[in-house]
């Protein structure tokens, strides 16, 4: 697997991570010199509902799915994440517990930045802070759609 200390134009041919590739090429090699790969491991658990976030991820292989855990049951699935987004939005809102349980669905691999290190970068870069804001948007419409889906129509 390529590592994050390889020549900036290698992990550009990598990046596969649609966010990341929307980024100006100044940004994109800026937040990619602080990432590294990590391989995503199946059921592998990324985050807690109420826990800080210690880490965004940004797959390029594999997804992830967003869970409610509810007292009493398995949880419920509210959207997905794949190499179109990340996982850690929040933080681009200035909250750093997730809201979510957040567990790998579909293995392979992510880039994956501290969540301190993420924050710096987002601060620095009004190009990642427009691209955040509209997969911020689309994600709650994705979460909207799914509770309404999931409250009008039967899934057997």
């Amino acid at each position: 697997m390529e590592g994050a200390g390889n020549p900036p134009e290698r992990q550009l041919a990598a990046v596969q991570n649609h966010l990341i590739e929307l980024l100006p090429r100044k940004d994109r090699l800026r937040l990619l010199a602080i990432c590294e790969p990590v391989e995503l491991v199946l059921a592998q658990v990324l985050c807690e509902p109420g826990e800080p976030t210690r880490h965004v991820y940004f797959p390029t292989e594999g997804f992830m799915s967003l869970v409610v855990l509810i007292e009493g049951s398995p949880g419920l699935e509210v959207g997905m994440v794949g190499r179109e987004g990340m996982l850690g939005a929040h933080l681009a809102l200035g909250v750093v517990t997730s809201p979510l349980h957040a567990l790998v669905q579909g293995p392979g691999v992510a880039w994956r930045i501290g969540a301190a290190a993420f924050r710096r970068e987002l601060a620095g870069s009004p190009a990642l802070q427009r691209a955040l804001n509209r997969y911020l948007y689309v994600l709650m419409a994705q979460l909207a759609s799914s509770a309404a889906c999931l409250r009008f129509h039967l899934i057997g």
